[in-house]
């Protein structure tokens, strides 16, 4: 599997961001821990969130906040060490005065401030300190790629890189610019992750159009990949537009549509490959399936699987384990119909063991990435779901997170 990089090697700063970072005191190490994102003329935004049911304050408030102002915000407020979840109404009520504050600052009602938070679960937000860093903050910011970068590296948490992807679209003499920034690499799973992704241009659009967009680009990169099977809290993809390319979105719907996606795959496979303690990435292919959702629901339990993900971080080709996981994924398959791949070999044909090279097959899973395709002969449809293996260092992470 080849990570598209590329998008990485240049930030094409959309119209109308501003951004700006701070040290607020939230995180024990003393590096930033406090951002903001500033859409200086507004912008038009969509959003998806964590499907989790234990549902952290910012997410509970930005969600009623995009409905009040009808999908219109001015900022974005992230704090990063501090999860503010599970911390009950004095979390809710911190996280409002947050917002009430900053939009003073900025001039804009609380309900176009959207907030964002994340880290440990539990603890009570300290909102003070926040409350104290915000005039520092909202005076800081700047429309330049110095102060993106900065942005980027104030949320992350267990993260060892920041994730960018950019890239531009052109409609006659006018460009569309994409900007998106992501931290994940850990509880992350379909409905999204321990991932906060931000995703700035500048097409003129409606919240329903981006809305609309946004989702599919979501299903086909954030929700198609997984590291451990938890669905965190706080989990938020959101895309601001500011309009100020002055091309109209249902004009260059389909090169947007494609620049989204690219944006959003590249983002989802640098969380990927920044997974807590992962050495292999696995690209399942899922084929000849009744439907995508049998074969995501076939993908998910194979990616899922203890004995499988423990296989892979040995490079051990048991393809016997991936075959248990297909039969027990509650689809109502013939098992005799089931072949598998590692790399480019046919390792299982027909449900049963074909002849392959084992140090090859060993060869190729030991690389960075590595594809298995899973057929069942089912059908036309397929999935394409990115998964890691499970290794001893990402219990040492896990094990000592907190404390």
């Amino acid at each position: 599997m080849t990570v598209p990089y590329e998008l990485q090697k240049t930030i094409h700063l959309p119209q109308g961001f501003a951004f700006s970072a701070v040290t607020a005191g939230i995180k024990a190490s003393g590096r930033p821990d406090l951002v903001l994102a500033e859409a200086t003329s507004g912008a038009n935004a969509a959003a998806v969130f964590t499907k989790n049911l234990v549902a952290a304050a910012p997410v509970e408030v930005g969600r009623a906040a995009l409905s009040a102002s009808g999908g219109r915000v001015r900022a974005v407020v992230v704090n990063s060490g501090n999860a503010n979840c599970a911390t009950g109404k004095p979390g809710l009520a911190a996280c409002r005065r947050i917002c009430r504050e900053a939009g003073k600052l900025l001039g804009a009602p609380a309900e176009e401030i959207f907030p964002s938070s994340t880290g440990i679960i539990g603890v009570p937000l300290p909102a003070e300190k926040i409350l104290v860093a915000l005039p520092r903050l909202v005076q800081g910011r700047q429309a330049s790629e110095e102060a993106a970068r900065h942005f980027a590296h104030a949320i992350l948490t267990t993260d060892t890189v920041p994730k960018f992807a950019s890239t531009q679209i052109f409609s006659g003499k006018k460009t569309v610019h994409l900007l998106g920034i992501a931290k994940g690499s850990g509880m992350i799973h379909p409905q999204m992750a321990t991932m906060l992704v931000y995703i700035f241009c500048d097409i003129a659009a409606s919240p329903a159009e981006l809305k609309k967009t946004l989702r599919e680009a979501a299903d086909r990169s954030f929700n198609s990949m997984s590291v451990d099977g938890d669905t965190s809290t706080n989990d938020t993809v959101l895309l601001l537009a500011s309009g100020l390319s002055g091309v109209l979105l249902r004009e260059v719907q389909a090169k947007f549509g494609k620049a989204l996606l690219e944006v959003c795959q590249s983002l989802a496979d640098q969380i990927i490959c920044d997974g807590e303690g992962v050495q292999h990435v696995i690209r399942l292919s899922v084929e000849q399936a009744r439907s995508r959702e049998e074969a995501m629901q076939i993908a998910r339990t194979v990616a899922h699987s203890l004995l499988v993900k423990t296989a892979w971080a040995g490079a051990d080709p048991n393809w016997g384990r991936i075959l248990a996981a297909v039969g027990r994924a509650g689809v109502r398959l013939d098992p005799y119909q089931v072949s598998i791949y590692i790399g480019e070999q046919l390792v299982c044909r027909n449900g049963v063991a074909a002849r392959f090279d084992e140090k090859r097959a060993h060869s190729d899973l030991n690389q960075a990435a590595c594809g298995i395709r899973i057929q069942l002969k089912r059908g036309r449809e397929s999935a394409i779901f990115t998964t890691t293996d499970l290794t001893t260092e990402y219990v040492h992470i896990n094990a000592d997170y907190s404390t």
